[in-house]
Formats: C-alpha cells, sequence, structure tokens
C-alpha cells in the first residue's frame, strides 16, 4: 500500500569530488544548497536552479551568492529514480557569467557516468 501523504524521497548520488567539494563552502551556503537539493529530492524545483545547457537533458544548476561569492552545485535529474550531483565549485571566472571550460568539460564527463550508473540501475 502507498502513502500518498509522504511524498517519496530521491535518493542522492555523489559524483567524483562533488561532495568534498560542497564540504569546503561556508557553512551557511552549503545549508541553503544542502535545502535545494532537498526539495529536488521531493520533486521541487528550487528558485535558484536553472537549466545547464550543453549537457544533456534534465541537468539543472544550483546558482547561489552568499557573502558576495557564487557558489554552483550541478545536478543530473532525469536519469531514473535516483539524483546525481554531477559538481559543486566556487565560480571564479573572470568574463561574467560564463563557467570555465574545465567545470564544463568535469560536468560532462560527470554526466556520461551517472548515464551508466542510471542505466545499470535497472
Amino acid at each position: 500500500m502507498v502513502d500518498l501523504e509522504t511524498p517519496a524521497l530521491r535518493p542522492l548520488v555523489w559524483l567524483g569530488s562533488a561532495k568534498r567539494n560542497l564540504l569546503t563552502f561556508p557553512s551557511g551556503a552549503q545549508k541553503l544548497i544542502g535545502d535545494e537539493l532537498q526539495l529536488i529530492q521531493f520533486g521541487g524545483m528550487p528558485k535558484d536552479a536553472k537549466l545547464f545547457r550543453g549537457v544533456g537533458s534534465g541537468v539543472i544548476e544550483i546558482a547561489l551568492r552568499y557573502d558576495s561569492a557564487a557558489y554552483r552545485t550541478v545536478v543530473a535529474v532525469q536519469l531514473g529514480r535516483k539524483i546525481y550531483v554531477l559538481h559543486a565549485f566556487q565560480k571564479k571566472s573572470k568574463k561574467g557569467v560564463a563557467t570555465s571550460q574545465q567545470d564544463i568539460d568535469l560536468i560532462k564527463q560527470r554526466y556520461m557516468e551517472a548515464r551508466e550508473l542510471a542505466k545499470n540501475e535497472h
């Protein structure tokens, strides 16, 4: 029997150094991103989230400004029933809003890993 009152909490899968990176953020930023991740786990969409284009379907970026710094967490939400945390980093771009090519390449690599993990989940 399914309990219709309690939404299902989708599990998080942390890839590479994403969790370790997140733990280097200031505690206030960690808390805010953790709250956003939990909202995603329950099927919601955070106000600080936007599509992260050029990687794959269902990849979103949580963009957070905290203490005059910019923090990003990129997750894949449409690969099976799990949520894959691909990358967490402090944005240090010298060119405005652009994400560094090194970060984009890492996100693409981890997205491919997440697709393989999700495929083997079934």
